[in-house]
Parts: C-alpha cells; sequence; structure tokens
C-alpha cells in the first residue's frame, strides 16, 4: 500500500505538522508548551473542542513565513514517503499573517517555494485558503480577500474548518460568494458532527462543489440519492472519524455504503499526526475492513483526480503518474 500512489484532498498544513518539528521550533523560539503533549511525544487532547485548542496551540511557534515554509518541507518530505503525488492542502490566512493580505502574500510565497522545490520529490502541492468557522463570519470575509488577492494556478480554492456547531453556513455565503467571483472552486466542512441537514444547508447556502467528511449524509437516504446524482465530491477522512469518536471503528464507518450507493468518494488524513496516521494506514485499514484492493484504490484515486482544484495542465501530469507503469 505504502507504493501506490496516492491523492489527498482534504489535509490542514498545521494539523499535519510532526510534533518533533514543533517541539523544536517552541524550544527555538522560548515558548513552553509542552501541555500539548503526551508521555510519548504525541499530541495529547480529549475530544473534539480540545483536539481545536491543541491544533491552534501547536500553531503559535509557527510565527513567519519561513517557519511555514520549512513546514511546508517536513510535511511533503513525509506525505511523499507514502506515496502522496498530489496533495491539497488546507491554508489559514489566521495563522499567516492575521488575515493582513500583505502578510499573507509574504506567507504564501514561502511556503510556494518550498513547494516548489519539493516538487523533485515527485509530490505536487496546492492550497485551498480556508477560514475558520469559529472565528466568526467577518473573519471569514477578511479571508476571503485574502484569498481573492492570491487566487491562481497554486491556490486553487477556498474553504471553511473549525467548529461545525458555530453559526449557521448561511452566515458565511458572502464570504463564499466572493471567493468564487474569483473563480476559485469550493468546499466545506459538513456533515461530521453536525447531521445530514447540515450537509443540504451547506450545498443550499454555499454552493460547494465538495463536502469535507460529509459522513453523516448515511443518515439520510435521500440525501446519499442527492450526492449520487449530483456528483458532489466527499472529501472522507476515515482515521479522523474514528480517532475523535464520531465512528467506533474503520468497520463500521460508512464510506463503503455511500460508495457503494454511487456517491464519490476521496480518502484523506485531515491532521494526520493528530490521529496517529499516513495516507497508508488509511488504505491497510479500508482494505482490511471492507477487503479493497489496488483496483479498488485506483478508482478513488481517479475520482479524486477528477475533483481536485487544479488546473488542467497539472491534472493531466498528475494523470500519468496514476498510470500502472509508474507504479
Amino acid at each position: 500500500m505504502k507504493s501506490l500512489p496516492k491523492i489527498e484532498l482534504h489535509h490542514h498544513i498545521e494539523g499535519a505538522a510532526p510534533p518533533a518539528f514543533v517541539r523544536a521550533l517552541a524550544k527555538q523560539k522560548n515558548m513552553d508548551i509542552s501541555g500539548i503533549f503526551d508521555e510519548r511525544g504525541g499530541y495529547h487532547y480529549d475530544g473534539f473542542l480540545q483536539f481545536l485548542d491543541v491544533y491552534e496551540a501547536a500553531t503559535a511557534p509557527l510565527s513567519t513565513p519561513r517557519d511555514y515554509a520549512d513546514l511546508v518541507t517536513a510535511v511533503l518530505e513525509e506525505a511523499a514517503e507514502h506515496g502522496v503525488v498530489y496533495l491539497e492542502s488546507f491554508l489559514s490566512p489566521d495563522f499567516c499573517g492575521g488575515r493582513d493580505v500583505g502578510a499573507w502574500k509574504e506567507y504564501l510565497h514561502a511556503m510556494q517555494d518550498a513547494a516548489n522545490a519539493a516538487e523533485a520529490q515527485g509530490i505536487t502541492l496546492r492550497g485551498i485558503v480556508t477560514c475558520i468557522r469559529h472565528f466568526g463570519p467577518e473573519a471569514a470575509i477578511e479571508t476571503a480577500r485574502c484569498a481573492q488577492e492570491t487566487a491562481g494556478d497554486w491556490v486553487v480554492g477556498f474553504g471553511m474548518g473549525g467548529d461545525e456547531n458555530a453559526g449557521h453556513p448561511r452566515d458565511f455565503a458572502y464570504a463564499f460568494d466572493m471567493a468564487r467571483e474569483a473563480g476559485l472552486s469550493l468546499t466545506s466542512h459538513a456533515g461530521e458532527w453536525r447531521g445530514p441537514q447540515e450537509i443540504r444547508d451547506t450545498l443550499t447556502h454555499l454552493k460547494v462543489a465538495r463536502i469535507g467528511h460529509g459522513v453523516r449524509a448515511i443518515e439520510d437516504a435521500a440525501l446519499v440519492e442527492h450526492l449520487a446524482e449530483t456528483g458532489v465530491v466527499l472529501e472522507v477522512c476515515p482515521g479522523s472519524n474514528v480517532a475523535l469518536g464520531v465512528y467506533r471503528d474503520f468497520a463500521s464507518h460508512p464510506i463503503a455504503r455511500l460508495r457503494e450507493a454511487g456517491v464519490k468518494v476521496t480518502i484523506s488524513t485531515d491532521d494526520p499526526p493528530f490521529f496517529h496516521t499516513t495516507m497508508t494506514r488509511e488504505y491497510e485499514e479500508l482494505a482490511r475492513a471492507f477487503g479493497w484492493d489496488e483496483g479498488d484504490f485506483s478508482d478513488l484515486n481517479k475520482v479524486a483526480l477528477n475533483a481536485a482544484f487544479c488546473d488542467e495542465n497539472t491534472r493531466a501530469r498528475i494523470a500519468k503518474k496514476l498510470e500502472p507503469s509508474d507504479v
């Protein structure tokens, strides 16, 4: 499974920061963030809300464009080791310059330079500017402005993460309209903690092409049918859902049932070190739970490639890496 070429569409750049990287950076800056780690050196949290707190605390040492360049290098090295050939990662101006457009451009330039250097390892990165739901609608508009100013072949999308229980999707419609007008493709987290209606509301008010997680759709047969008919793509992160207690284990996860119903599903790690996962582990656990083989994963990668927000030249280049002769 490790050697199979893989596409990942749901991934947070700070959430992929190796704990050792964050500890070393904190030590360098004389910052004490020891409380966010367990005795083995991994991230420690209890439940989703504390996970968000620990996530934000882990970003504290990341305070300069150079820090983010180094982070991108470390994250892409890890992802490439597990066969990822194309990665879309959520990038938050909230953490990169406080949503100031000028500062955001400096951070983005540094991250893009690091990503370009990593192309030699065979991995391509594209960015999705992401607002944080529990920071509120006004902050989302500022984030959308950052997205507007940097939209292009590298910043290819706009999305929303954070606490799904904060506010209503309609509160963020203006920010998504701004991003749409800038030509960006759209995605949003929904249907992880709230039920099927949250997915419906997100599709109605934000008009996204992809849904982050979306797994609670399985509770509404009509919604599952709608997703299958309209081709909305779900960015599914099984290991994340299991680690956070949305589902008991991989065997009880609905990804296979959604796929069998004709819904377009993809596989991602979300925040890999927080959930003790990698793309290799995701594949291995899904193979164990549902009997999926290389053919299944090849089909899932084709779905992901077609759903990717990149330009057509990049899509064609990545498609060649998925061909059997390149495995």
